[in-house]
């Protein structure tokens, strides 16, 4: 099973709700399938530029490494070369930072992932797990 579009679309509007309520900057939401495909994405006004991107790159990170992205946050800290080695074969598409999480349905399995991105990276990751749980699924952060 994979993520679903209306399932997508939940996640996306969870996560910038819970953005606003918190009066977070500008925030952008990317989802994942489990193959890594995007399903959406959605921006709020105001923000920058590479804000798709960053939150694709946490998503399709936690994807690659089976991981939330809190564990991949710390180890791209601990090991900045791993990080840039990473990224360079991933063809940018890896960002170790909070505001990834996998997806995961009732039974545990991956589903798919989600990034966050726009303000800070703890808040990008509260806005994810938001956007997650309101879609009634479960947010694996590695925490």
């Amino acid at each position: 099973m994979s993520l679903t579009l209306a399932q997508a679309t939940k996640i996306i509007e969870g996560a910038l709700k819970k953005g606003r309520e918190m009066k977070f900057r500008s925030l952008g939401v990317a989802v994942l399938d489990a193959r890594g495909v995007l399903v959406a994405y959605s921006g709020e006004d105001g923000g920058g530029l590479f804000r798709p991107d960053i939150a694709r790159a946490k998503a399709h990170g936690c994807l690659g490494f089976n991981s939330g992205g809190r564990p991949l946050a710390e180890r791209g800290a601990q090991m900045p070369q791993f990080a840039s080695a990473i990224a360079e074969i991933s063809g940018g598409k890896f960002a170790p930072m909070l505001g990834g999480a996998l997806v995961r349905n009732a039974a545990g399995e991956i589903v798919g992932a989600v990034g966050t991105s726009g303000d800070t990276s703890d808040n990008d990751e509260v806005c994810t797990v938001a956007g997650i749980e309101a879609a009634g699924l479960k947010a694996d952060t590695g925490a």
